[in-house]
């Protein structure tokens, strides 16, 4: 396994497209380990330097091979914006260690779905692993936290979908709720919202993965439900009147 490769092959590839302080945050969440620094003279982009010097302090590390893989294909993942997908999954089956890590039929399914960024950044690596109650407990969480951003509310699930979306006094609105199509729209989504938190969120959150278990297709499904929401979420205007 040629790590310094992949290191600059990474790096070389995403050092317009990403953050240091993204790269930094997943590298420290992921690992057990402090960053060292590694010059290489011919690395100019300090993201790309970046990337080069958390694999090359995973690849120092005394683990087992597969779980030194397993790590980092994950990071690779993570730091990863969705247009590049693919070829970080050339770069990383180039390496070799596709064939053991990546379940590429998996993957091709999951991005073939075009889901909103947040359900790739949060779900994919979780997917791909056949974590599918994780999966999508995790867009549920992401989806109620945004929710509650850009509505500036304290409350929690269900209630605060029933409150910030409705047409008469939410402050979330995707229709200038005058007519009664706009008002059954906007409702709808209120209803559709507070239906998540209800019957995925609560019981994803409250009960044990073994006693509440999430198929593969349900896992597709409601993710692609989840992707309808958030894109509303994005239309949506904040209005209070």
């Amino acid at each position: 396994m040629n790590y310094r490769l992949v290191a600059v092959e990474v790096g070389d590839l995403l050092k317009y497209d990403t953050s240091v302080n993204q790269i930094n945050r997943i590298g420290q969440a992921l690992f057990r380990f402090q960053r060292e620094n590694f010059p290489n003279d011919s690395i100019t982009s300090v993201r790309a330097q970046a990337i080069h010097d958390w694999i090359l302090s995973l690849a120092k590390q005394q683990m087992e091979n597969d779980k030194r893989n397993d790590l980092l294909v994950t990071f690779c993942r993570q730091i990863c914006p969705d247009q590049f997908s693919r070829e970080i999954e050339n770069i990383l089956d180039k390496a070799g260690i596709n064939s053991a890590s990546v379940n590429k039929e998996a993957l091709a399914e999951f991005m073939g779905r075009s889901y909103h960024s947040e359900i790739t950044k949060h779900c994919k690596t979780l997917f791909l692993q056949s974590h599918y109650f994780h999966a999508v407990f995790e867009a549920c969480k992401v989806y109620n936290k945004l929710v509650q951003s850009k509505s500036l509310s304290h409350k929690d699930g269900q209630a605060l979908m029933l409150e910030v979306w409705g047409a008469d006094n939410g402050v979330l609105k995707i229709t200038p709720c005058q007519t009664d199509t706009d008002k059954n729209t906007q409702n709808g989504i209120k209803f559709l919202s507070a239906g998540l938190m209800q019957a995925i969120r609560n019981p994803t959150a409250h009960e044990p993965a073994i006693d509440w278990p999430v198929s593969k297709q349900d896992c597709l499904d409601l993710l692609g439900f989840l992707s309808f929401l958030f894109r509303q979420l994005d239309k949506a205007v904040y209005f209070k009147a």
